[in-house]
């Protein structure tokens, strides 16, 4: 996380990254904020001016049109200082709605992105907010008058030098609490921080399985656990406000020593003749403006604290998910025939990578079956294949295009993903399998009639427009599958991929899925499905068998013209190897019930009806399906 200096914000931090250059673009704003500001603090300077008035010329004449002269103008000045500050505060007002509304594509997108590599993200969209009511609160408001005190100090040596010497004091002392704040507080504010979102953390994973905790008794475990966090949270609350208070304490006392030792200065210089007595009561507001910034930047140092920690936040979500240039997906990838090369697939805190330097070659319309044990990366693989896994090494390419230079957006029309844990979202049904966008009707029928779940959905008491709850709440776990699976299959996508499509099915779903399948086929999609059940596994072209983050082998499965005991499987060095066409791996059938291959490096498997070979010495290549 970059560090901020005056040094850098004078010269450079228009160019130091995203979001400086974003907030350079509101620098007319900005200037104008500034110039009102200007004329705000210079109508400020009116009550010392109509002070001298009062007592150095009213007083002395006696004169009530010079009274009412000098009241008429002070109204006028006055007027001018407030529509000044109106204007400034109306101004940023605006500008952070503007800021916040440009902004938040691109924090929305980041924080996404985030989420996907594991990390939390929710915190953005609160930096964003307390940045936005930084720009807008005294914090900003006190950062922007602080030019003005050398002003005010000015006028004060013009009064009398010895006013201006002590008014330097001052505001030299009042500066000096402020950086003692800073290392007091900034460290008490950021661990408060920590504890509360942490505490928050904790209280929302538990509070998302509350049927689980209060079926089995758990209930008093985890506030017991919440609390041991709140208390952790609350004392750290307690020692961060315990150190804000005391430093606002001293401040108040040097504020009103400050304006008690003016008046005392000036009346001692009055009383030797050095000033009048107009001038004595002029430097004392004076002094009290001159010093007003000061003051006002330690109350809101924790807000200007807050902004700083949010900003920083802000720019490094944003230089860790950049904007890139994409291609249009029309014209390109239409078949969606896949390539993966060399892809090894890590996880953070994890030493070991899920996937293993694997290279693998769907053609467009194969439908593709993925087994293996728990934990050999068939999921991982579809996260890959479908460009959502965070942290990949090697070429995610769809026909012939590097998936990272698709424009997402476009593509994810193309694409259809149901994962394991059916993720669907508060709103309507035919919202969720819309995927959110413009609901058409006949495309959220067929999808729901392809899914099984049409005759259910109208059953419903608001058909389609029935509410799901958070996260399909108001389902069961066969209806959430069912809709998650209509919502992949919506709009006839080129490339589907589904991971445990059936875990939840009962017969009739098991029905409906296969028949679901059968159709994607008959269109062309292309199918990556991950499952164990023999009975939808018989429907795919082939089937990869995974163990370790590796293709161990490519099974190939009947085809009309085959007899059961035709059905091949091909031997592949690990991750890596090629199987072209359905025959076998050598790339010619053997004689009836076997296939070999001899050399050095060669290994066997035995399969009901035939053994295949495959040559594990030469150098990786695709693993063609």
């Amino acid at each position: 996380m970059k560090k901020i200096t005056w040094i850098e914000n004078l010269a450079t931090f228009a160019e130091r990254s995203e979001l400086s250059r974003f907030l350079y673009t509101f620098r007319r704003e900005f200037t104008h904020a500034l110039g009102f500001t200007a004329l705000a603090n210079l109508m400020m300077l009116t009550p010392t001016l109509y002070m001298l008035q009062i007592f150095d010329r009213v007083m002395i004449s006696r004169s009530g049109f010079t009274l009412f002269a000098v009241t008429l103008v002070l109204f006028f000045f006055l007027g001018v200082m407030s529509f000044s500050e109106w204007v400034r505060s109306r101004l940023l007002v605006r500008l952070g709605v503007r800021l916040d509304m440009q902004l938040n594509p691109r924090v929305f997108a980041a924080a996404f992105e985030m989420r996907n590599r594991g990390e939390e993200s929710a915190h953005l969209f609160k930096s964003l907010a307390r940045l936005r009511q930084f720009l807008t609160g005294a914090g900003l408001f006190a950062i922007l008058d602080a030019p003005w005190t050398p002003i005010y100090i000015v006028v004060l040596f013009l009064l009398h030098p010895f006013l201006g010497v002590l008014s330097i004091v001052f505001c030299l002392i009042l500066c000096a609490l402020g950086w003692i704040s800073k290392l007091v507080m900034e460290e008490p504010l950021a661990t408060v921080d920590r504890a509360r979102e942490e505490e928050m953390r904790h209280l929302e994973s538990r509070m998302r399985h509350a049927a689980v905790v209060e079926s089995m008794g758990m209930l008093g475990n985890m506030r017991g656990s919440w609390m041991r966090r709140r208390l952790m949270a609350l004392a750290q609350g307690r020692r961060g406000q315990d150190a804000q208070t005391r430093m606002q304490s001293i401040t108040s006392f040097t504020r009103m020593l400050q304006q008690s030792l003016s008046l005392a200065a000036g009346g001692l210089l009055a009383i030797f003749g050095e000033i009048s007595l107009g001038a004595m009561i002029a430097a004392n507001v004076l002094m009290t403006r001159a010093t007003h910034p000061m003051d006002a930047l330690m109350k809101a140092w924790p807000d200007i604290v807050a902004a700083k920690k949010s900003y920083l936040e802000l720019e490094t979500a944003l230089e860790a998910s950049p904007e890139n240039e994409t291609l249009p997906v029309e014209g390109r990838a239409q078949g969606i025939g896949i390539q993966i090369v060399n892809v090894t697939a890590n996880a953070a805190g994890r030493s070991e990578p899920i996937l293993r330097g694997m290279s693998l070659e769907i053609p467009a319309g194969m439908a593709l079956g993925v087994k293996g044990p728990s934990g050999s990366g068939k999921s991982t693989l579809a996260r890959v294949l479908l460009g959502i896994w965070p942290d990949v090494e090697g070429a995610v390419i769809f026909d012939d295009v590097p998936i990272g230079m698709l424009d997402r957006a476009e593509l994810g029309t193309h694409l259809g993903y149901l994962p394991q844990d059916v993720e669907l979202f508060e709103g309507t049904i035919a919202e969720n399998v819309a995927r959110f966008g413009e609901v058409e009707p006949a495309l959220v029928i067929d999808a729901c009639r392809q899914a099984g779940m049409h005759e259910t959905i109208l059953r419903f008491p608001n058909g389609y427009d029935t509410q799901i709850g958070e996260g399909g709440s108001f389902l069961s776990g066969g209806q959430r599958q069912r809709i998650g699976l209509a919502r992949a299959i919506y709009g006839n996508p080129r490339l589907v991929a589904l991971d445990e499509p059936n875990s939840n099915l009962d017969d009739a779903g098991d029905h409906a899925l296969l028949q679901a399948v059968l159709a994607m086929k008959s269109r062309g999609t292309t199918l990556v499905l991950i499952s164990h059940r023999p009975q939808i596994m018989a429907a795919m072209d082939r089937i990869l068998v995974m163990e370790a983050g590796s293709a161990v082998r490519m099974e190939t499965l009947p085809q009309p013209n085959q007899t059961p005991q035709g059905r091949a499987a091909e031997v592949l060095p690990k991750g890596v190897g090629t199987a072209a066409g359905y025959g076998n791996a050598s790339g010619a059938m053997g004689a009836p019930g076997t296939a070999a291959a001899s050399g050095p490096g060669t290994g066997q498997v035995a399969v009901p009806g035939a053994t295949v070979t495959a040559q594990s010495a030469v150098k990786p290549k695709f693993l063609a399906v």
